[in-house]
């Protein structure tokens, strides 16, 4: 009998080495949970062949996509309560300058992109139409209408509160210095309705108890960002004291910012990036650096592997977000660099970048009315840092 055993018990003996050595591996690779970036699987990042540039023959391709929108008034999503049946118009009657681009954010900032390329390439083809377009939309008559929405019952007080806000006065904000004589009309029309939202702000912000940490539209850091900016460029001292203070009371205290959770599905905001990106502004060098080095953990020692977003179906609105994430992403790591000096993430923001510029006329509106914007945004900041 015994002998006849000796091959069964000699295989249940290697099996049990097997699982001794499988169970005192498995312990060794969970000993450190500690959740870092480091652990995210790194790819060559390389700027030399990323072709992250803003030229002439560029800039022709993307002002393309908000001219063809800003005047495009279907489809259109709405952002209305109706309180009462005269509520219920189409967008050309709230928004009689903001009414393209599928919604009012969108058109805000595709009006942005618009300045931004004729200011930064006056000799555009689309020089003529574009001014055109600028010339009906913004004028006092319009603005005088956006303004009115606000008060038209009391669920648009918070109307675009505060995404749509931060990209109008982030438009105003580069209409404000151009020594331009439409640019100055345009600007001119538009500072009443830059003066409500700043208002807002400052009203809005001492009632937030907490910060709103998402990849979308009610992000809390990103509002205050381009606020800040325009804040600072026209001298708003109240709206910049008043973002100062929120900003560090939000996030002073923050450390250890999970970024290996992200991206969720429809980001086009890193929450952790964003905070990184308005901490900036408000900290000093000195006080900003020891921060971002606590606050995200790899930012100083070219440990925050971030893999550019990957998007399968750029025919669905929220799934092409992600091509946003990829250039937000861009954007607040160029900003970074400003204090860091670190070549690093520089190059993952041209990473980023490149990832997605050449997918963003691919067709489809989903992500044509929108995703120019973005694209022009991150290319600005690259040159400014």
């Amino acid at each position: 009998m015994l002998s006849n055993s000796f091959p069964y018990f000699t295989f249940q003996i290697n099996n049990m080495r097997l699982f001794l050595l499988s169970f005192i591996f498995i312990s060794l690779s969970c000993n450190d949970t500690k959740i870092s970036t480091s652990t995210i699987p790194a790819k060559k990042i390389s700027s030399k062949n990323n072709d992250v540039s803003l030229d002439l023959v560029q800039a022709e391709r993307l002002i393309k996509l908000p001219l063809n929108c800003i005047t495009n008034p279907l489809p259109y999503k709405a952002g209305l309560t109706i309180a009462k049946v005269e509520d219920l118009q189409m967008p050309q009657i709230h928004h009689p300058a903001f009414y393209g681009c599928f919604d009012w954010h969108s058109a805000v900032h595709g009006h942005w992109s618009i300045v931004y390329l004729l200011k930064t390439f006056p000799e555009l083809t689309e020089q003529k139409k574009a001014r055109k377009l600028l010339n009906a939309n913004l004028t006092e008559e319009n603005i005088s209408k956006e303004i009115a929405y606000f008060s038209l019952n009391k669920h648009t007080k918070s109307f675009e509160r505060t995404y749509g806000w931060a990209w109008l006065l982030k438009l105003q904000e580069e209409l404000i210095d151009w020594n331009d004589p439409d640019a100055k009309n345009w600007s001119r029309a538009l500072q009443p309705l830059c003066d409500l939202i700043s208002q807002k702000y400052i009203e809005y912000l001492p009632k937030l108890v907490y910060p709103i940490r998402v990849g979308e539209h009610s992000n809390t850091a990103f509002g205050l960002c381009f606020a800040y900016d325009y804040a600072l460029k026209v001298n708003d001292k109240a709206l910049l004291e008043m973002i100062s203070t929120r900003a560090k009371e939000f996030y002073l205290e923050d450390e250890n910012c999970p970024i290996s959770w992200e991206p969720s599905g429809y980001d086009f905001l890193s929450p952790c990036l964003q905070e990184l990106d308005i901490m900036r502004r408000v900290l000093t060098k000195e006080e900003f650096k020891p921060w971002a080095q606590n606050f995200l953990d790899g930012i100083d020692k070219k440990g925050l592997n971030l893999i550019p977003a990957e998007i399968i179906d750029r025919t669905d609105g929220k799934l092409v977000h992600l091509d946003g994430l990829n250039f937000s992403r861009a954007w607040c790591l160029y900003g970074a660099t400003t204090y860091l000096q670190n070549d690093y993430l520089t190059d993952n923001a041209d990473l980023h970048l490149s990832h997605s510029l050449s997918n963003i006329t691919d067709g489809d509106y989903a992500g044509e009315h929108w995703l120019a914007s973005f694209a022009l945004y991150a290319l600005k900041s690259k040159f400014a840092h």
